[in-house]
């Protein structure tokens, strides 16, 4: 039988942006493209190691928010 990794412990906390918030930023992986919103980082407990770092995006005018991986976000191409 396999045996599978647990996740540790974590807490998650509001992390530094990248960018200005309302940076226009685009996951080229999904090509969604919106303005950067706030970032949450999951750090494990006990040791504050950094587990995760989650963007928090909208499009440009307002609807659904959205999350990437931080490290995927970049800024966007205002010009097309």
């Amino acid at each position: 039988m396999a045996q599978t990794e647990e996740k540790p412990p974590t807490v998650l906390s509001h992390g530094d942006l990248p960018y200005p918030k309302g940076t226009l930023a685009e996951d080229p992986e999904t090509r969604c493209t919106g303005e950067l919103q706030g970032v949450i980082e999951e750090r494990v407990k006990g040791t504050g190691k950094l587990f995760s770092q989650t963007a928090y995006m909208r499009p440009r005018g307002g609807g659904l928010e959205w999350e990437a991986p931080l490290n995927r976000i970049k800024p966007a191409d205002e010009n097309g």
